[in-house]
């Protein structure tokens, strides 16, 4: 049987010996059993019907399961089939196997809509909450094929884009979650993917507009399926190439719009349906349209059921969407080096792409005269209740904003000379600490120090930080290598790695401890608890680390040249590698410990450095700490004026800043 099986040609024996259908039927396994479970915890199984059909008034048990996880098993199945569904329509209109809800940007433009329109604007919601999501989800495609259509529309290009636009998109609702802080728990457990129920509202909600899908689906299944041909053969045989990618990605965003204005984001399950069904054997667009629904119900059945059985109590808080993209991340990951997807890459910077500034000392005398005029900005304008005024003489205001000032130019420094390092290091110029996740590691360092040891002081802070931003960095490297460190791949697994720690910090947050509304401060980029303590050592730190980068500048110099010719030069290559990893490490550890993990600073600071002529490394690295430190502080001088008395996290402001500026670059690439 085994020879038999051999003989067959390669795809034959790869639908031979893997199906979805084994792995739709050990999750049905799975779920069945962990469903069973936990409704016998719930209620004896004489009254599991009634529960079902007729709940008795009186038993509040029954009223439970008939109102809150009956229905919430309900939504998972549909969400779950939703999304599936709509990410195989975007994986085959766009000939992407990366294509998805979520890494398109699409949820998140969905979700922003609707806290929008919850906070300012709550009539458009009775119009029809799935219209503003779709409104929401439909600009943020448009922005992402925007910014990859120079490229053609290439995967990596647009996956890069997508994953991008939803960082950004993420920060603006972070925004808006801490000017309403009083919706503030509320509006971030829905948002990060909550299936909680306690009616069928959501599924009568849902159901007919999945069915309506479907419906429109069924005369596109034809043309769609030509898709797989390239353009000329498709309109040879007259398919309408335009009006069918409209068309089929307007319903892909309508569908994964009904779910975000239901639940909030769930990731990544429209990516890990289709693909592992695509991987299984289900080579046909048919055929993964049955199959990608199904296997996309019973993951996320799956999943929520899993966290009720783990969660206990907390299952209500903990969000089902972060969760998944626990799931997905990973899966992210594993599929990159197994995928052939192409792209133009962006190439590394070199210094005759910029005109040099012939005298590199005037320069960064001009950006300390910068960075002396923010500060004196920031410590001597402010916006108090009688306006605008002129505050240099309160000393006690100066005893409020010293700090803070100090610890903002510092995080700003440090993370400039962080984003420097890394782009000289790997050759790319869209790398930075907050693009790669290794800010996000740093963050997952801190949170530990924060709930596991409450009254550390700054060295274990710093040293755990470092050792979380270390780690990340070195598993990005290790995984990365297998593809050449081609930069679009190693940014996508930064994006993925980011991803996965933001579940995790979803989690953590959604616990219900009361530090979560203060660790959201943080995670936003907020100085605002800073003290003179803290400030004082954060400025130290940064100094010291700028001593220790500066005789890094030789490397730093000769290792963009390649190996050969770094080696040649007398360069030990992996004496520099390691010491600058460990260096860019600790820098993003100190920064992360005052503006949090996502600020884009990092990337910002060098470009500014060397479009402003400073292209040597030991003129960028000095002209990028001036700059980075300039911006943060101006950032938060604007966080602490732009709307007062509402204060918004420096972090916060320079990484919307930071990531305009990062789509500017990837449009012109």
């Amino acid at each position: 049987m085994t020879e038999s099986v051999a003989r067959l040609p390669l795809s034959a024996r790869i639908g031979f010996a893997t199906s979805p259908a084994w792995l739709c039927a050990l999750l049905l396994l799975s779920a069945l059993a962990l469903a069973l479970n936990d409704l016998s915890l719930r209620l004896p199984d004489t009254l599991w019907l009634q529960a079902f059909g007729q709940p008795d008034d009186s038993d509040i048990r029954q009223l439970v399961v008939h109102y809150s996880w009956l229905p919430r098993l309900c939504m998972a199945a549909l969400c779950g089939a939703t999304l599936a569904l709509a990410g195989s329509v975007m994986q085959q209109v766009l000939r992407n196997p990366l294509a998805s809800p979520t890494t398109l940007g699409v949820a998140s433009g969905a979700q922003l809509a609707l806290v929008v329109a919850t906070l300012w604007a709550p009539g458009l919601l009775l119009v029809g909450r799935e219209w503003v999501a779709m409104a929401g989800g439909g600009t943020a495609a448009l922005l992402v094929f925007s910014l990859a259509w120079r490229r053609g529309l290439a995967p990596l290009t647009l996956i890069l884009a997508g994953l991008v636009v939803s960082l950004y998109l993420s920060a603006l609702n972070t925004s808006l979650m801490l000017i309403q802080q009083q919706d503030m728990n509320a509006v971030f457990i829905w948002g990060s993917g909550s299936l909680s129920q306690n009616s069928w509202n959501g599924v009568d909600f849902l159901l007919p507009r999945l069915g309506l899908g479907l419906l429109l689906l069924l005369p596109l299944l034809r043309p769609l399926g030509l898709l797989e041909l390239d353009d000329n053969g498709a309109k040879s045989l007259g398919v309408p190439i335009q009006f069918l990618r409209f068309s089929s990605l307007t319903l892909a965003v309508f569908l994964s719009a009904c779910v975000v204005s239901v639940v909030g984001v769930i990731g990544f399950i429209g990516l890990a349906a289709p693909a592992l069904v695509r991987l299984l054997g289900a080579r046909t667009l048919r055929a993964r349209l049955i199959w990608a629904p199904i296997l996309g119900a019973l993951l996320l059945c799956v999943t929520d059921l899993g966290i009720q059985q783990l969660a206990g109590s907390l299952a209500e808080l903990i969000p089902t969407g972060a969760a998944t993209a626990l799931l997905g991340a990973p899966l992210l990951l594993w599929l990159l080096p197994r995928l052939k997807l192409t792209g133009g890459q962006p190439q590394a910077a070199s210094d005759s792409a910029t005109l040099r500034y012939p005298r590199p000392t005037l320069r960064l005398l001009q950006l300390g005269g910068l960075l002396l005029a923010s500060l004196l900005l920031a410590l001597a304008i402010g916006k108090g209740l009688e306006g605008w005024q002129w505050q240099l003489s309160e000393l006690q205001l100066l005893d409020w904003r010293l700090p803070r000032v100090t610890a903002a130019a510092a995080a700003g420094l440090m993370l400039a000379i962080a984003g420097t390092l890394l782009q000289r290091l790997t050759g790319n110029p869209m790398a930075s600490p907050e693009v790669l996740g290794i800010s996000a590691g740093a963050a997952l360092g801190l949170i530990a120090v924060l709930f596991l040891l409450p009254y550390s002081g700054l060295p274990a802070q710093l040293a755990l930080g470092g050792l979380g931003a270390l780690l990340t960095l070195l598993l990005l490297l290790g995984m990365s290598r297998r593809s050449g460190f081609a930069p679009e791949r190693v940014l996508l697994i930064g994006i993925a790695i980011s991803a996965f720690f933001d579940a995790l910090q979803v989690i953590i947050l959604a616990g219900g401890d009361p530090r979560g509304q203060n660790l959201l401060s943080w995670l936003s980029g907020s100085t605002y608890f800073v003290t003179g303590q803290t400030a004082l050592g954060v400025l130290l730190c940064a100094v010291l680390l700028l001593l220790a980068a500066l005789p890094c500048a030789r490397w730093l110099e000769l290792l963009p040249l390649g190996d050969s010719s770094a080696k040649a030069l007398g360069v030990h290559l992996g004496k520099s590698r390691v010491y600058l990893l460990l260096l860019a490490a600790l820098l993003t550890a100190g920064a992360t410990l005052i503006v949090g993990p996502l600020s884009f600073i990092g990337l910002l600071a060098p470009h500014l450095a060397r479009l402003l002529g400073l292209t040597r490394a030991l003129p960028q690295l000095l002209g990028a700490a001036l700059l980075g430190a300039s911006v943060m502080v101006l950032a938060d001088w604007l966080g602490r004026n732009l709307l007062f008395p509402i204060q918004l996290p420096a972090g916060l402001l320079a990484s919307l800043v930071g990531g305009a500026y990062f789509m500017l670059c990837l449009r012109k690439r």
